[in-house]
């Protein structure tokens, strides 16, 4: 097989040949068709995020063909499409797990982050948490929903049913949810970087309400923020923007530090919570709504050996929605 490999932080991918990996019980072998390449890749490549498995694969939105299990597999899923997520494992029998609160797991294994991912052609991962996906469906368009889909879904859930949403970020993520809250009759305001003119004009084009430079104040008092972007400086520019009793949702699995800020930002009951990986409850509930709500994923195609400039354009910002590796 051939892989992208993270040999140390902070380094380039390397292009490598591996032999093709053998599934172990409860696990099955992907013939991998697309990767999308997400911000969380450049915050385990960068070392934002502590102890990788070194060295790595990275790549935790994964759409491919089983073509072998291992023990206690059905082969009847072999010729399956399935979806692999960021959340690649749990242990099951801690409190959380227990709680139906899988995603903040004790003893978790991640793709593409503590356990080998989805940049090559093909990967491992663990039967029940690979989720059947439809063969007719265009496999680009699918990846990014593994990951920003889901994330965007579960901050969505965590921000409530307020009519005027916020979303500080406009990438991958926010592309997407976007399309579901307009779908469900909400008013998106797509805050971007304050420079960044394309990012507005693609927002505009999915039919969001406002769209302005994360340093402008919203034009309605918001129900509700969504920040995407990993800039800590946001967070209070959110709490100005929401109404009282207004919640403001971090997404991001890393974010630089949060300033000080007079507690009348917060006052007025405002909340602000966080979200952390994802369940398996949330990709059957994303998915379905996806499909409902027409969800187009926008993505731009790298091959597998353009990892690295598909990850530098991401740095950038020079992506409009989603890149998506393929082998």
């Amino acid at each position: 097989m051939r892989a992208m490999v993270l040999e140390a932080i902070g380094g380039p991918l390397l292009a490598v040949e591996r032999p093709l990996p053998l599934p172990r019980a409860g696990e099955i072998r992907i013939r991998i068709e697309a990767c999308a390449v997400c911000r969380t890749d450049l915050h385990v490549i960068d070392g934002d995020l502590p102890q990788p498995k070194l060295p790595l694969i990275p790549g935790h939105e994964i759409v491919g063909i089983v073509e072998a299990v291992g023990g206690d597999v059905d082969a009847i899923r072999i010729g399956h499409r399935v979806g692999v997520p960021w959340l690649g494992h749990t242990c099951r029998t801690c409190s959380y797990c227990r709680s139906n609160a899988e995603n903040l797991c004790d003893d978790p294994l991640f793709t593409g982050y503590t356990r080998d991912g989805g940049f090559a052609t093909h990967a491992i991962a663990d039967a029940d948490y690979a989720f059947d996906l439809d063969l007719e469906a265009d496999a680009v368009s699918v990846a990014p929903l593994l990951c920003a889909g889901l994330i965007g879904w579960r901050s969505l859930k965590r921000a409530g049913d307020g009519r005027k949403v916020g979303i500080y970020g406009f990438g991958a993520a926010a592309h997407i949810i976007a399309q579901v809250c307009i779908w469900q009759g909400r008013k998106v305001y797509a805050f971007t970087r304050p420079d960044d003119a394309a990012a507005k004009r693609f927002a505009l084009e999915l039919g969001v309400t406002w769209a302005g430079g994360s340093d402008e104040p919203a034009p309605d008092p918001l129900d509700a923020a969504i920040i995407f972007a990993p800039v800590g400086s946001l967070v209070p520019l959110a709490l100005k923007a929401v109404r009282k009793a207004g919640r403001v949702v971090c997404a991001g699995i890393h974010m630089s530090d949060i300033p000080a800020m007079p507690y009348a930002v917060l006052w007025g009951e405002r909340e602000l919570v966080s979200v952390a990986n994802l369940t398996r409850q949330d990709a059957r509930e994303f998915f379905a709504v996806a499909k409902q709500a027409g969800v187009r994923t926008h993505t731009t195609v790298y091959p597998l050996e353009n990892a690295n400039t598909a990850l530098a354009d991401l740095r950038a910002g020079r992506v409009s929605g989603a890149a998506v590796l393929v082998p």
